[in-house]
């Protein structure tokens, strides 16, 4: 009887497991609504004052999506004065609903990415996770490895499906 070789583990494939590296931190939403009067318009004295008085720290290392819930006029500056004081104490900030929260979170662990060490080599990028990761993720690592991977592959590196070879030279 022949010993029985796990393939899989001496083969040239590397996996890439997103959930691994996507930060996990608490994600929520700082509302421009309750600083509107009437939730029509914002008074820029008003405004600016309310805002210090907010306690800060409870958006000590979380991930803030800054929006407005309601429709309403709202100028650019306000959003951008807002970032300016969860810029010290959050983990990070985008001005948007918690999909564009979750799209720029992924772009900044993407591009942390050593791409090099991935050249010519056969790649497996994980799917099955506990944590959810966005559509996004995945396209960006695609958008990024396929000029420099030999091949790529979605799922585990015992049952995958493939996404792309390189045509040999």
């Amino acid at each position: 009887m022949s010993e029985i070789v796990n393939r899989v583990s001496a083969s040239q494939i590397i996996s890439i497991n997103l959930e691994e590296i996507y930060p996990q931190e608490d994600r929520v939403i700082f509302d421009l609504k309750p600083f509107l009067w009437q939730e029509l318009i914002l008074k820029e004295q008003d405004f600016r004052q309310s805002l210090k008085q907010v306690d800060w720290e409870i958006y000590r290392n979380k991930w803030v999506a800054i929006q407005c819930s309601v429709d309403a006029i709202v100028p650019t500056w306000a959003f951008m004065l807002v970032c300016t004081y969860l810029d010290p104490v959050s983990k990070g900030y985008s001005v948007g609903d918690l999909s564009i929260l979750e799209i720029m979170i992924s772009e900044s662990v993407i591009r942390k990415f050593d791409i090099e060490s991935f050249r010519d080599r056969p790649i497996v990028i994980k799917g099955c996770s506990k944590f959810p990761i966005p559509l996004f993720a995945y396209g960006r690592m695609i958008s990024l490895l396929q000029p420099v991977a030999k091949s790529l592959m979605f799922g585990e590196p015992c049952s995958t499906v493939p996404l792309f070879k390189k045509g040999k030279s």
